[in-house]
Formats: structure tokens, C-alpha cells, sequence
């Protein structure tokens, strides 16, 4: 196999004339090159010049190595500043995974950020609930993924995973806007025992954590209407079918429903992204994440950035 160090150095001592000008051109000894050229010659089992008392004369198979080798070199160059892209996160694939509201209202933001300081780096989106999104971290399937818990419903990451936490948002009540509370500041649970609600499937954080709420204030929800899709919760509200309990991001203002805070309510959920790739393009990705949770911070006041040093995911 061909040496491309022996490659360069054939191909220097051409242009230079001489073992002793390649010598200086590449920071050698005269020696060093000259033992490099007679490697090359073993390799190809020819001569590759011709010496004379004080002269060499490169052969045509030292000519046709040389016109041959400029192409090789140039894509082992290439090559290997596709490798220094790689392991500084400049270059490469980021797979990305993400639960539906973020991806509506915090990876755009993100994205966009990351993909003007990465250009090459090729992103790709899966979306899933953490209990699909987590495995396929654990598994190398995902090099990062955004993830979420609600208070009062226990959950703890996998401590081989990092946590780095983003956004902490106030959970909204959902009203019709002819509702006799549409007009109010803020609202409590007690004011509400005897509504009907429209909440997510049954087992899922978000239904879990209102029926706790509700516990607190000394009742059991009445839940008529389920989805996981909050546009159709808020279309069920519209419609005067029930009321709703939803994270600020799943809120988008129209016409038809109104948003209000609960009052002496503390409960949030809480976003995170989470990763244990050794992918450097996961650096960028997550300061990308975290600079977009500070954005949405700053525009709604429902929604206050968490984020910070690394956590332990176990905690």
C-alpha cells in the first residue's frame, strides 16, 4: 500500500528540484527525504530517479506517481477536513427527537439558529411522546431529544442520560369565551367543580397531573371530552363542550377561546433536552435549544426559561 506522507514527499521533491530544497520546503533532513523516496521505490518495485554526483533526475514512473497523486492528495485533504468538521460538530447528521408542541413553538426558533451556524450538518426530525423519544436516545437511534414532565406526576430520566433543562411553563385554563370566568385575572380549581373538561387520554402526565390538581381542591375532575391533539382540545372548548387545563405552549390565542391563569396554582411542566451522544454536533444543537427557550421566555409571560448547567438526569 502506498505511504501518501511518501506521496507528498515525491511530489515536493519534484517541484523543489532536489533533496535538499524538499528537505527545507517540508521541515525535514535531507536524509529523512531520501529515506522516504527509497521506501516509495520498494513500494512500487522502480526507480524513481536517476542519481547522479550532484544531480537526481525523476523517471517517468516518478512523473506519472506525481501526476497521479495530486488528485489522491487532494481528496485525502479533503477527507480529512471533513473529519476535523465532524469532531468540532461543523459537519455530519444531528438526529433530533421532539414531542409536537415543541416542534411547533420551540424548534423552529432553534433550528434556524443552529442551521445558520452549521450549515452542513444535515438535521433530521423525528417526533414522538418521551416514552418513544427515550429508548431511542438510549438506543444511539437519537442524538438529542426534547422531552418534558408535568409537577405532581413523578418522572425521572434514565441516569445514563444527560438532562439539560430548558423551559418551565405555567399550565392555562381554556375557556369559552362567553364563560362567566372568561373575564377574570386568574381563576381556582374550586370555581370549577362543576364543569365538564376536555383533557388528554387517560394515563398521559397532562391528564394525570389535573386530576391531582383537582384532588388538591377536593374533587374529581369530570372528563367527557379526550385528546392528545390540543387544537382539538381548544376546538372542543370554542364549542362550549368543557374547559381545559393545557401547557402555555399549547395555547395559541383565537378567536372563540380565552386563556386564563390559576390562581395559588404552582404546577408546571417542564421541558428539557436530553442526550448521551458523543455526536459533537449535540453542543451547537443544545446551545441552539437553549438560546431559543430564552427567546420564548422573553415573549410569554406564561413561559420562564430553566436552563443552565448540565443536570443529573436521575434526580
Amino acid at each position: 500500500m502506498l505511504n501518501p506522507l511518501h506521496l507528498r514527499t515525491l511530489t515536493a521533491v519534484l517541484n523543489a528540484g532536489s533533496f535538499a530544497a524538499a528537505a527545507r520546503r517540508l521541515g525535514y533532513t535531507g536524509s529523512a527525504v531520501s529515506q522516504q523516496v527509497a521506501a516509495l521505490e520498494r513500494a512500487v518495485k522502480l526507480p524513481l530517479f536517476e542519481r547522479g554526483a550532484q544531480t537526481i533526475t525523476p523517471t517517468p514512473a516518478a512523473r506519472y506517481l506525481v501526476s497521479r497523486a495530486y488528485d489522491v492528495l487532494a481528496a485525502l485533504d479533503a477527507l480529512e477536513e471533513d473529519v476535523r468538521g465532524m469532531s468540532e460538530g461543523t459537519i455530519g447528521r444531528l438526529r433530533l427527537g421532539s414531542f409536537p408542541t415543541a416542534s411547533q413553538r420551540l424548534l423552529p426558533i432553534a433550528l434556524a439558529s443552529y442551521a445558520c451556524t452549521h450549515p452542513a450538518v444535515e438535521t433530521v426530525l423525528d417526533e414522538g411522546e418521551p416514552d418513544e423519544l427515550i429508548p431511542l436516545v438510549r438506543a444511539g437511534e437519537l442524538d438529542v431529544a426534547l422531552v418534558y414532565r408535568y409537577d405532581l406526576v413523578p418522572r425521572a430520566w434514565p441516569r445514563d442520560l444527560q438532562e439539560i433543562r430548558l423551559l418551565e411553563e405555567e399550565l392555562l385554563l381554556l375557556l369559552p369565551e362567553r364563560h362567566s370566568l372568561a373575564a377574570a385575572e386568574t381563576a381556582a380549581l374550586d370555581d370549577l367543580k362543576q364543569e365538564t373538561w376536555v383533557a388528554t387520554r387517560q394515563g398521559t402526565a397532562g391528564a394525570s397531573c389535573l386530576r391531582r390538581l383537582c384532588a388538591l381542591a377536593g374533587y374529581e375532575p369530570r372528563v367527557d371530552y379526550r385528546s392528545n391533539d390540543y387544537a382539538v382540545i381548544a376546538g372542543l372548548v370554542r364549542s362550549g363542550l368543557g374547559v381545559a387545563l393545557v401547557p402555555a405552549l399549547a395555547y395559541a390565542p383565537g378567536e372563540g377561546v380565552v386563556a386564563v391563569r390559576l390562581d395559588a396554582i404552582a404546577a408546571r411542566r417542564r421541558i428539557a433536552a436530553v442526550h448521551r451522544s458523543t455526536n459533537p454536533a449535540v453542543t451547537g444543537a443544545v446551545w441552539s435549544l437553549c438560546q431559543a427557550a430564552a427567546r420564548l421566555g422573553e415573549d410569554l409571560p406564561s413561559v420562564r426559561t430553566s436552563w443552565g448547567m448540565p443536570t443529573d438526569s436521575g434526580a
